[in-house]
């Protein structure tokens, strides 16, 4: 009785350690990306505002090299708030960028916007 216990106390430390070392816990919330993005047209049932999205990214020129794909970021990191508010959609989606100068470094900051939606 002793020693099951034992094995029982060991094997509950050993699961939850490794929990801890793969990041699997229970409780993460997922990202999901299933979340679509809606025009206006494509609204069709009550929704309530849950807030505006706001997400920024700035490159600098030795980002460059990389080639961003800069819709499929805003796309993606809109979304992500958007899950974290516990929305159902996102809508009025946008993305903007302004070149500015940091002294003599160019830059380029993304905005990627929208408003998460939840359907009554």
């Amino acid at each position: 009785m002793g020693n099951t216990n034992k094995h029982l106390v060991f094997l509950i430390i050993l699961l939850s350690f490794a929990f801890l070392l793969c990041n699997c816990s229970p409780v993460r919330q997922a990202y999901r990306n299933d979340i679509p993005v809606l025009s206006q047209d494509e609204l069709n049932r009550p929704y309530v505002k849950l807030g505006r999205i706001m997400v920024t990214r700035e490159v600098f020129i030795s980002d460059y090299s990389i080639t961003p794909d800069i819709k499929a970021w805003g796309l993606e990191a809109v979304q992500q708030e958007a899950v974290k508010m516990g929305a159902d959609a996102v809508m009025l989606h946008e993305i903007t960028g302004h070149t500015t100068n940091h002294g003599i470094i160019p830059s380029t900051e993304y905005v990627a916007s929208g408003f998460a939606i939840k359907f009554k």
